[in-house]
C-alpha cells in the first residue's frame, strides 16, 4: 500500500490551496482518513479527520477555514485550505487506516503519505 500526496506549494496570506492524497495497492477497505502537519521545530499535530461514514473533526486552529473530504471510489482524501495564514506553514501528511489484502487475510494498519510542504508568506 502506498499513499501519494500532491497539491502543496507557496501561497500568500489569505490564499487557498487544495491537498490530495491517494492510496494505491492491494486495498480491501479504507476507514478513517486524516491530515496532520508538522512545522519546523514542532511536533506533528492532527489537523482534520474524516471518519468512515463521513463525519469530520477539525483542530480549533483551522475550523471554518479548512475542509476535509473523501472520495471512497478513488481511495482519496482532500484538504481544502482557505484563508491561509503564515502559522499554517508546515509539512502536511495524510494518514489512512487501511485494510490491506495479504493472501486470504486482511491486515489493518495506519499508513502515512510522504508529506507535502505548504508555505504561507508574503
Amino acid at each position: 500500500v502506498q499513499l501519494v500526496e500532491s497539491g502543496g506549494g507557496w501561497v500568500r496570506p489569505g490564499g487557498s490551496l487544495r491537498l490530495s492524497c491517494a492510496a494505491s495497492g492491494n486495498i480491501y477497505e479504507v476507514h478513517d482518513m486524516a491530515w496532520y502537519r508538522q512545522a519546523a521545530g514542532n511536533e506533528r499535530e492532527l489537523v482534520a479527520t474524516i471518519f468512515r461514514f463521513g463525519d469530520t473533526s477539525y483542530a480549533d486552529s483551522v475550523k471554518g477555514r479548512f475542509t476535509i473530504s473523501r472520495d471512497n471510489a478513488k481511495n482519496t482524501v482532500y484538504l481544502q485550505m482557505n484563508t491561509l495564514v503564515p502559522e499554517d506553514t508546515a509539512v502536511y501528511y495524510c494518514n489512512m487506516e487501511i485494510g490491506a489484502r495479504t493472501g486470504y487475510a486482511i491486515n489493518w494498519s495506519h499508513y502515512w503519505g510522504q508529506g507535502t510542504q505548504v508555505t504561507v508568506s508574503s
